[in-house]
């Protein structure tokens, strides 16, 4: 059995970006609009008014602050309140793989290698933009890639997930190395019009290239000591758009269901114990301690549940530099969030040095993955 390194990450930022003085100004005008449509009956009772959003409550209820979007000028109009994106033809490379290609091409040159060196190809996503070809056999198809790709999906988990399923195929020889990618376009699955979750999400890719140790050569690199997934079913995470929808009368409208939606407040208190747990067992079984940890890398969807989740793990507050937080400027990138986190936040440590990689979301899902800075 091989060890496996991730010798590189890369990570594509979108040039435009949303603040939340932009976002609220929106959100209020859009409230403002549906208000006076709908006043006769907000009058009469038989429907509540939109209320407006503003700064102070998002950032204390995500500590989020801006966001990345591919699109903002849709997003941020009142009568449309989400991105527009030009319709590709078929022949055309797909956003998604577009977006990969240049996070790879970051983390190729981290890890110093080619295409020539890659056997296979993960694309792992919250959301994928079509149902097949794989978005993996396009992204693999652009950078002349031999060998084999496939889609995945475990929500926030896609990429710690996409991590084990790399990692495992390279422990048993089947690859010698693999790149994985997760190109989140969160924006398009987002519903702008709902003050609860409007300002969540952003867009990002990032890519990680992982192969077998003994033939990594990049400085900064980090072995995997262990991974370890977990999965329990909750439906306070859910989308219901899919390839039945018109099968269903009435399900080709604009129905709320068919975006991003939750139960915030139980996610929270769900989600935190099973995070907490599935990483202090997972350093146990490696005969790990919580003293013995650097860094913690964690899913960045809030800011309170981060904060939380590394008290419990640690067994007091994080210092600061422990566990680093992006989603202030990023928000919440889904199954990229923890990977932007550890590529900007790893280059520090010295040889040695033990960090969880933890990402957690919808399903509910979770993945830890414990690396540990090579020589």
């Amino acid at each position: 059995m091989h060890t496996v390194s991730i010798s590189g990450t890369g990570v594509f930022t979108p040039e435009e970006k949303i603040s939340n003085a932009e976002l609220v100004l929106a959100f209020n005008a859009y409230a403002d609009r549906q208000n006076a449509l709908h006043a006769e009956a907000i009058a009469r009772g038989e429907m509540e008014p939109v209320p407006h959003s503003n700064e102070d409550f998002i950032v204390k209820a995500s500590g989020i602050e801006s966001r990345y979007v591919l699109d903002k000028t849709g997003t941020l109009d009142p009568e449309i309140m989400h991105p527009v994106l030009r319709e590709r033809s078929d022949e055309e490379l797909s956003v998604m793989a577009e977006m990969a290609l240049k996070a790879a091409t970051i983390a190729l040159e981290r890890a110093g290698r080619t295409v020539a060196d890659i056997d296979a190809v993960i694309c792992a996503a919250s959301n994928h933009e079509r149902a097949y070809p794989a978005i993996a056999i396009e992204i693999q198809n652009a950078l002349g890639i031999e060998g084999f790709a496939f889609d995945m999906n475990v929500a926030c988990s896609s990429a710690t997930f996409g991590i084990q399923a790399a990692a495992d195929m390279i422990r048993c020889g089947s690859a010698r190395a693999i790149l994985m990618v997760n190109p989140e376009i969160c924006s398009a699955h987002l519903e702008w019009r709902d003050r609860d979750c409007h300002f969540i999400f952003g867009d990002v890719c990032t890519a990680v290239v992982l192969e077998r140790a003994d033939l990594a050569t990049a400085p900064g690199r980090y072995d995997i000591v262990s991974t370890r997934c977990l999965t329990q079913f909750s439906n306070n995470i859910r989308n219901n758009n899919g390839f039945l929808r018109r099968t269903r009368e009435g399900h080709m409208q604009d129905r709320r269901d068919m975006l991003f939606r939750q139960e915030g407040r139980k996610v929270f208190k769900q989600v935190v114990p099973i995070v907490s747990e599935l990483i202090l067992g997972h350093l146990a079984d490696q005969d790990l301690k919580p003293q013995d940890l650097s860094r913690l890398w964690l899913h960045q969807a809030n800011k309170g549940m981060n904060d939380l989740i590394g008290a419990r793990v640690l067994g007091r507050t994080p210092e600061p530099g422990e566990q680093p937080n992006i989603l202030q400027d990023y928000a919440n990138t889904s199954s990229a969030g923890s990977i932007i986190a550890f590529s900007k936040y790893s280059d520090d440590l010295k040889p040695g040095d033990v960090g969880v990689i933890c990402s957690f979301g919808a399903g509910y899902s979770a993945g830890s993955v414990i690396v540990r800075k090579a020589a």
